[in-house]
């Protein structure tokens, strides 16, 4: 992979990192700001709801900005864009659709398979 493809996904990956904390900070001030206390058990249930929702959404984004930063590393390493299983380049197609996966698409298709066949 050349020097400005990777600067490419580092761009990608910030723009993707800072998004995601901004989302974060914005749902923290949400959660910190309303005072919760709403009378009708039926609102608070429904407020409740949706706390846990955003919960939810916030934790698999807080998973990715671990694989954004990981991924980040890997380009300052030098390792970005190759499979960790093969050792064999990830295709750039592959990598503009999920610019932190770790395997090519072999590597995936064979490691969903047996996860499959294992019922996971």
């Amino acid at each position: 992979m050349d020097q400005a493809q990777l600067e490419y996904f580092r761009a990608l990956l910030n723009r993707k990192l800072s998004d995601l904390l901004g989302e974060a900070d914005k749902t923290l001030e949400e959660m910190t700001s309303s005072d919760g206390q709403v009378p009708d058990p039926t609102d608070r249930a429904s407020l409740e709801s949706e706390r846990s929702f955003e919960l939810r959404i916030r934790d698999r984004e807080r998973k990715l900005i671990k694989k954004i930063r990981k991924a980040l590393e890997r380009i300052d390493e030098g390792t970005y864009g190759i499979c960790e299983e093969c050792g064999e380049e990830i295709g750039v197609k592959r990598l503009e659709a999920r610019p932190v996966t770790t395997l090519c698409i072999e590597c995936k298709s064979r490691q969903e398979k047996e996860e499959k066949a294992k019922g996971l």
